[in-house]
């Protein structure tokens, strides 16, 4: 799988021509599936979140891009779905677009629904992440961004990729995330991470791991 780990979206040319770039083809010959899933599970949720996501209104732009196709993959759903027909959606698509919210309530039901165990297995599918999309790939989340908590505790998340990611560095609406506290945060993560802003987005190709952006962003590591 083809990882675009972005803060808020495709947010700039730079982002954009990255996504291109991973799917090899234009945008608009490429289909995808949406995964508004996260959107319900943080504290402060409305339904409104994901209709926003899933509709292209979202000020994350996502579905709106102009792909030839959008279908919509509610992971809660999938259990009660038979697994051949939905695990053939996942596989005819060009790329799963995945919505911010929770992360570790998205990490519970990717687990829950087999999505999380399938996706080892798509090689040439794009994975896009905003937000909490992005972060659930990761190790750890850090017990800063743990609001939905899972029965077993703690802040663990996928670990798809070996670094952890501080989300919204210096945005206007999250006044707690400054860099002090993203360098306070990374300490505590005690591995690699990156702390980005809402105009970056990391790429992860077979292990390579590229930062794209047009803001500001700072890697932490520890060795």
């Amino acid at each position: 799988m083809k990882l675009l780990l972005t803060d808020s979206g495709v947010k700039n040319a730079s982002i954009q021509d990255a996504l291109v770039d991973l799917l090899g083809r234009p945008i608009a010959e490429s289909s995808a599936l949406c995964i508004p899933t996260a959107g319900y599970g943080a504290p402060d949720a409305d339904p409104g979140g994901p209709w926003r996501f899933v509709s292209g209104q979202s000020h994350c732009p996502m579905t709106g891009l102009g792909w030839k196709s959008v279908g919509v993959l509610e992971l809660t759903a999938l259990p009660s779905i038979d697994k051949a027909h939905w695990v053939s959606w996942v596989r005819e698509a060009d790329v799963l677009l995945v919505n911010g919210g929770d992360a570790l309530y998205l990490c519970h039901w990717m687990r829950e629904s087999g999505l999380a165990e399938l996706l080892p297995s798509l090689p040439d599918t794009v994975y896009v992440g905003f937000s909490a999309g992005s972060t659930v790939m990761t190790p750890r989340i850090g017990e800063d961004f743990v609001g939905w908590k899972p029965s077993t505790g703690g802040d663990s998340a996928l670990g798809l990729v070996d670094f952890s990611i501080f989300p919204h560095l210096d945005h206007p609406a999250c006044p707690e995330n400054t860099m002090a506290d993203a360098e306070r945060w990374a300490a505590e993560i005690g591995g690699p991470a990156y702390a980005i802003d809402d105009q970056t987005a990391i790429k992860v190709v077979d292990g390579a791991v590229d930062v794209i952006s047009e803001g500001h962003w700072k890697v932490f590591d520890p060795a």
